[in-house]
């Protein structure tokens, strides 16, 4: 069976003549997720779809030191018949009017069941690797930030250099390291700043 997963981050050639990108997990690092006895949901409805204070601010920064911004987010539930996919995409264009400098979003709506694993579906890195060819990325120099064990491994997956906004939910931790570990996503972006 081929593998199409990239080497890892410290074997990926640096390409100067390509963009880096921050992708970014939606519920949880750029909106409030509905948290339930320690674990995170997605909001249900659009009223409910509330960004944390200050995301536009720093995703702002982000774009103006040179990066591309790309949303990766599952979203099961429309593939497990629990959403309305319509409902989802009205998130999206709320997001994209609230987040200007946000270049793409992708949305995987497998419903993590049923045997065939989904190469799209975080925490494969299918999302990341389909922005990075479409935006010709450099994935060596990008970054996933996300609040969930998925989120981070399909980042490593990918090749790129990781940052887990830890909010202590009821769940396990990322089975393999964040780079780094923070508390709230403008922590998140003053990292990727300072290192870039």
């Amino acid at each position: 069976m081929t593998s199409h997963l990239p080497p890892p981050a410290s074997r990926l050639p640096i390409r100067k003549d390509r963009r880096p990108a921050v992708f970014l997990d939606r519920d949880g690092t750029l909106n409030r997720p509905i948290v339930r006895d320690g674990k995170p949901f997605p909001p249900a409805t659009l009223d409910e779809f509330a960004l944390f204070d200050g995301v536009a601010e720093d995703c702002a920064k982000l774009k103006a030191a040179g990066f591309a911004l790309v949303v990766a987010t599952n979203q099961p539930d429309v593939g497990r018949g629990n959403q309305q996919q319509a409902v989802i995409e009205s998130m999206h264009t709320r997001l994209l009017q609230l987040v200007p400098t946000l270049d793409r979003v992708e949305v995987c709506y497998d419903p993590g069941w049923g045997g065939i694993p989904s190469a799209r579906r975080k925490p494969a890195p299918g999302m990341l690797l389909d922005a990075a060819q479409a935006l010709d990325l450099d994935l060596a120099r990008s970054w996933m930030i996300g609040d969930r064990a998925g989120d981070i491994e399909a980042g490593h997956a990918a090749g790129c250099r990781t940052i887990f906004i830890d909010w202590g939910y009821a769940e396990p931790p990322p089975a393999k390291a964040p780079h780094f570990a923070v508390k709230s996503f403008a922590a998140a972006a003053g990292i990727v700043l300072a290192r870039s």
